[in-house]
């Protein structure tokens, strides 16, 4: 444990004098801790008026003085029209009016009338499509249809589904026709 200590000052016990060597050591360290520079390293003290900014605080109260004395005008006007109905009559009940309204209804007039006569002429006219015999094919169309057929066409009309089991989960064949 001491055998790598040499010490300090010649001596006769290493364990002592490490001892001594520690306190002596501890009381330096000591003594430099409490030590106060002999150099004064602190600034100028700040005067007190400059620390307060007294200009800087006056300019403040004015300005606030000025916001409280303009605020307080306003709400003692705005007090004052919330009593009173006022003195203007600022309410506007004219109803509006179009500056063309008469050439908006003059050409409404007119389109309306030459609507009303294109649906005289058309229906005057007699249709060039034949409904009765574009109706006969459809069902000579149906009945080849249902000739050349693989299986019955409306069967799932025929089948009643009430006797079908049901399913869950699955839909009826009503809701997929």
């Amino acid at each position: 444990m001491h055998r790598t200590y040499q010490p300090l000052k010649p001596c006769t016990n290493k364990y002592l004098q490490k001892k001594w060597d520690q306190e002596s050591y501890e009381q330096h360290r000591s003594k430099v801790r409490e030590a106060r520079a002999a150099v004064d390293t602190e600034g100028a003290p700040t005067p007190v008026q400059v620390q307060l900014k007294l200009k800087k605080r006056q300019l403040e109260e004015e300005r606030l003085a000025v916001i409280e004395r303009d605020n307080r005008i306003l709400s003692t006007k705005l007090s004052h029209i919330a009593c009173s109905n006022g003195l203007v009559d600022h309410r506007n009940h004219y109803p509006q009016r179009s500056l063309n309204g008469a050439k908006r209804r003059e050409e409404f007039l007119l389109v309306t009338q030459e609507n009303q006569a294109i649906l005289r002429r058309i229906k005057a006219r007699e249709s060039e499509y034949r409904r009765q015999l574009w109706e006969e094919h459809c069902e000579r169309a149906e009945c080849w249809r249902d000739a050349i057929a693989r299986y019955p066409r409306g069967i799932a009309q025929q089948v009643l589904p009430s006797h079908l089991p049901h399913i869950p989960g699955q839909r009826s064949m009503s809701e997929t026709l």
